[in-house]
């Protein structure tokens, strides 16, 4: 755990949402165009204060309500809001009463890391924050090397996605590029490229993934694009018993994540 205590702080308590700071903070919340511009994203929470610098990035502003958060732990840039100015800039509750200013750090395919055998989630268009969200979670979990984005809808820093990862998007390599550059990325470097697709496909248990894979999830509205399709080596699907033909698009990301982790875990055995 990093030890967040001992920075200055700002004497004046910020008791009203018309402060040029509050506003500065719900329109890094609520406009994608905004973080864009000004490469700033907002957090909420010790837990992901801390991720984010474990990961290296820069932490701008901390804004703290002390009735809330109960603590006498000083940040660097540090502001105390009262509790109405806190509820007006917290995205959700059960936060800790703090509530951070990050510069965002852009990461390319180049910049990943990745194990001898990869094990890689790549997801096109996702635009629900959500599901993007919940899918870094379950890549977290299975620990793969990294999740690619590509043709994103929906930026990284959205407040929704940061809450639903409960802080994956710091713990997982993540890139956004388009799909051609990560097409190429994958098949310069020898990794199998699985289509998650109803036509055309194999039951997904029956494909091996024990070496180095990268799993790709279309929109659940329209799937994948042709461009995945004819570049796959293999398109793959998970059986549907019921009457609807799909799950949600990150429930499916977590079986065929938990697939490639069992089919590891018993080649060790092995």
């Amino acid at each position: 755990m990093y030890d967040l205590s001992g920075y200055g702080m700002n004497e004046i308590v910020i008791s009203s949402v018309q402060n040029p700071r509050v506003k500065a903070v719900l329109l890094l919340q609520q406009k994608s165009a905004e973080r864009k511009r000004t490469g700033l994203f907002v957090v909420e929470g010790r837990r992901e204060l801390t991720h984010c610098i474990e990961m290296g990035l820069e932490i701008k502003e901390v804004y703290v309500c002390r009735e809330i958060a109960k603590t006498t732990e000083r940040w660097n840039n540090m502001w105390e809001v009262t509790r109405d100015v806190y509820e007006k800039i917290a995205y959700r509750g059960s936060t800790e009463g703090i509530v951070a200013v990050v510069k965002s750090q852009e990461r390319r395919l180049n910049d990943l890391r990745l194990s001898r055998n990869p094990l890689i989630m790549v997801v096109e268009r996702v635009e629900k924050p959500g599901n993007l969200g919940a899918i870094l979670r379950s890549a977290d979990a299975a620990g793969a090397d990294a999740v690619i984005v590509c043709d994103a809808l929906t930026d990284l820093w959205n407040p929704n996605l940061i809450r639903s990862s409960i802080g994956a998007v710091f713990t997982v390599p993540c890139v956004v590029c388009e799909s051609n550059e990560c097409i190429a990325f994958l098949k310069e470097r020898g990794i199998q490229i699985l289509t998650a697709q109803l036509q055309d496909s194999r039951l997904y248990y029956d494909t091996d993934m024990r070496c180095g894979t990268a799993i790709v999830m279309g929109t659940e509205s329209t799937g994948l694009t042709e461009v995945w399709r004819q570049e796959a080596d293999a398109h793959i699907r998970i059986p549907m018993l019921g009457r609807l033909d799909s799950l949600n698009v990150s429930v499916s990301a977590a079986i065929l994540l938990y697939e490639a982790v069992r089919q590891r875990e018993r080649a060790k055995e092995d």
